[in-house]
């Protein structure tokens, strides 16, 4: 009986470790805090197009995203449109890349971050629903809560390069959204920095 169990609790937890956001499919829903104590379920956002971004202020392609100002532009773009931006911290409370809450609100302000929010997902539980492997890794969801795109924010895998003359894919997939067109490009590999997640 024990072994049984134990194969089925191996099994549970190797399916939760393999979980990831397939185009076409449901998003997995969450609930997962901000930064500033305030709830975000995905399941409050039906309507409107949503983007998740993987976070890691020490990753060097994130801080090149920012930096250059790429990021920061796109998300006061699309947010004015309607659009939620969640960027989604999941390092460990004891890992590199994490920050308690006053730490990450300087950094936001830093960094120039315009996204809806900053989620403290230290627990892992978005990360790994969604399979988030890297940052900056990107999945776009649509309003009725399917996921649209999923994969790299741009065509240029390069923290050295200016990523404002790339093509962002998640501008384009958010454009065709909100135009009401297909996401000419569905799916591509993301790049980045390995998310360490906690046990």
């Amino acid at each position: 009986m024990h072994i049984i169990q134990r194969s089925i609790t191996l099994f549970l937890l190797a399916a939760t470790c393999l979980a990831e956001a397939r185009v076409g499919q449901p998003a997995p829903d969450f609930s997962v805090v901000d930064i500033n104590g305030r709830t975000h379920r995905l399941a409050d956002y039906r309507g409107k197009i949503v983007v998740l971004e993987a976070f890691n202020p020490d990753c060097p392609f994130t801080a090149n995203q920012y930096h250059s100002g790429s990021l920061p532009t796109l998300q006061a773009a699309v947010v004015s449109k309607g659009v939620v931006w969640l960027v989604v911290d999941s390092a460990p409370r004891n890992g590199k890349g994490f920050r308690t809450a006053d730490a990450a609100r300087k950094d936001m302000a830093a960094l120039g971050i315009k996204a809806t929010a900053w989620l403290d997902d230290s627990a892992g539980t978005l990360g790994k629903a969604y399979g988030l492997k890297t940052t900056p890794q990107m999945v776009v969801i649509n309003a009725q809560g399917v996921v649209a795109y999923v994969g790299a924010v741009d065509d240029k895998p390069d923290a050295n390069a200016d990523p404002r003359t790339a093509h962002n894919h998640v501008r384009g997939a958010v454009e065709a959204l909100l135009t009401g067109k297909p996401v000419p490009l569905a799916e591509t590999k993301p790049y980045g920095t390995s998310i360490q997640y906690g046990n």
